[in-house]
């Protein structure tokens, strides 16, 4: 064969792999912004990084947090190269999920769930930083954080670290299910559920004797049910299908509706499959009644 014609055939060969990988990447990173898009929601990061009553775009930040300890403001996590995320690499937004920390090496206050998505894999993490790239930039600067005094100098939270907050994934429990250690991931990592109906000690730490059972000094001053299987003060005597009810539509066994706490995270949850809200579901309904919430 004439050397011109073999060239030209590995030119068109060169082309065609070359169009092929970018086919694949393309495939790749919309599957990706896909399974993101769906973390998203089921973690409502849009609920905590919007001031909806503002009407400010999705994940541009602003939205106000009432706690003991002052008002957090959810941060611009829109790509926006200086008032969003748009300079984090990869590495830096798992560093933030996993570790609790910017891009700098500063620890982020715990109002921002890491105790929680610390446990995500790290594939899902990289779905949801991958999400997030994809959505608009926003020009919007975030809103400084009111917390007090003592707080705002952040290199002391090392000892609250030190005393809260475990680093790593969430090992699945061989004795269970594959179902229930779905449930267990969506509730404990992801949804992070924990984190309104567990009580927090004097210091702001979940109090490890009584997850699950309520707490009555929530967010916004909310007080979140105890959702274990205590039948008096619990959902014991909720069925499957009322728990993933009320993710899904927020309406309780009795025809009432949750609150707007709560209303909140149904915005998210609703967006789930069946099967991980029934996963949800049998996971709640094993949590075992634990002594009484602290008042």
């Amino acid at each position: 064969m004439p050397l011109p014609q073999i060239a030209m055939r590995f030119i068109v060969l060169w082309i065609w792999l070359l169009l092929g990988s970018a086919a694949s990447a393309s495939a790749a990173d919309e599957g990706a912004i896909a399974r993101g898009a769906y973390l998203a929601a089921a973690g409502g990061c849009e609920a905590c990084h919007t001031d909806k009553k503002a009407g400010t775009p999705p994940f541009s930040g602003g939205r106000p947090l009432a706690t003991r300890y002052g008002i957090f403001y959810g941060p611009n996590i829109t790509p926006d190269p200086v008032t969003g995320i748009g300079k984090w690499t990869e590495v830096d937004f798992h560093r933030a999920m996993h570790e609790g920390k910017d891009p700098d090496g500063d620890y982020l206050y715990p109002v921002f769930p890491y105790v929680s998505f610390t446990k995500m894999t790290d594939g899902d993490v990289a779905d949801l930083y991958a999400y997030l790239m994809s959505r608009p930039p926003v020009d919007r600067l975030s809103h400084p954080q009111d917390v007090k005094l003592l707080l705002r100098w952040r290199y002391i939270l090392i000892g609250w670290r030190k005393l809260f907050f475990t680093p790593g994934l969430l090992k699945p429990d061989p004795k269970q299910s594959a179902e229930w250690n779905r449930g267990r991931y969506l509730a404990e990592a992801v949804v992070h559920c924990q984190e309104c109906h567990t009580p927090r000690n004097f210091l702001g730490g979940l109090d490890g004797a009584h997850p699950y059972a309520g707490n009555p000094h929530g967010p916004d001053g909310n007080d979140a049910p105890d959702i274990t299987s205590d039948l008096h003060d619990g959902i014991g005597k909720w069925k499957l299908d009322d728990i993933a009810e009320v993710l899904k539509s927020g309406m309780t066994p009795d025809g009432d509706y949750v609150g707007q706490g709560m209303s909140e995270v149904v915005d998210g949850t609703s967006h789930l499959t069946e099967a991980d809200r029934h996963a949800i579901a049998v996971y709640v309904k094993s949590l075992a009644p634990k002594p009484q919430t602290p008042k």
